[in-house]
């Protein structure tokens, strides 16, 4: 089943996609629920914050596996994707953060822990519902465009224009990490039901993902092959 809808700005895209992910964890409460970061999310999780304290919607067996973490950032950082999660969700709701997992970017091992963290996953007996962004190039997850598609969670080099696209939440362009660990695009298939959210600026590079060739040079066109597939796109801001 593949579902796209359109509304009218962001907060009815988050709206919309917390609604789909609230209907998943009533019926299932001990959910393991796949999360991104970046701008495109937020509105939805300040509603399913907003979800929690008004309406009672109950995170306490709830159980998360983070996209991606930086390279190199400690998980206080500001920039840190454990501090943006923290801010934009965790804090906010009843979820036991022992149940909140994300890569560890300060690894010393990095080999060792992205191997640690794809086996956390098939521990965990894989994700129920993966909530998604897109990047600018395509990328999902940080599963940049490359001759093949990724088979195992891993360190990747970000590409020139994923910096240039993250440097705005950095003081500066030689600030943003050139690396960081993501899960891999098996994974991310594997999940039961995945949900995209995506907005206006994402037009042109959402239209290719789904309606061009299935390549690897566009790692999100791959999600034309999952069976149970929302996206949810924003017409404004």
């Amino acid at each position: 089943m593949h579902e796209f809808k359109i509304v009218k700005n962001l907060e009815e895209m988050g709206r919309a996609g917390a609604a789909i992910l609230a209907e998943e964890i009533r019926k299932k409460p001990d959910l393991i629920l796949g999360l991104a970061t970046g701008s495109s999310p937020i509105t939805l999780y300040r509603e399913l914050v907003r979800m929690h304290k008004e309406e009672g919607l109950d995170f306490s067996s709830v159980r998360t596996i983070n996209l991606d973490e930086y390279v190199g950032l400690p998980v206080d950082h500001p920039q840190s994707y454990r501090t943006f999660m923290n801010e934009h969700l965790f804090d906010h709701i009843n979820i036991d953060s022992n149940n909140t997992w994300l890569p560890d970017g300060m690894a010393e091992d990095l080999d060792e822990e992205w191997s640690r963290y794809d086996a956390l996953v098939n521990t965990l007996g894989g994700i129920d519902v993966q909530l998604l962004g897109i990047g600018p190039n395509g990328h999902i997850g940080f599963n940049e465009p490359s001759d093949e598609f990724s088979n195992h969670t891993q360190v990747v080099p970000l590409t020139r224009e994923t910096i240039a696209a993250n440097a705005r939440f950095f003081h500066s362009l030689s600030e943003v990490p050139r690396e960081a660990i993501t899960l891999d695009i098996r994974h991310i298939m594997q999940a039961n039901k995945i949900v995209l959210v995506a907005t206006r600026n994402k037009e042109e590079i959402l239209r290719k993902a789904l309606q061009g060739h299935i390549t690897s040079q566009i790692p999100a066109s791959v999600l034309q092959l999952h069976r149970d597939l929302t996206v949810i796109f924003s017409e404004g801001e």
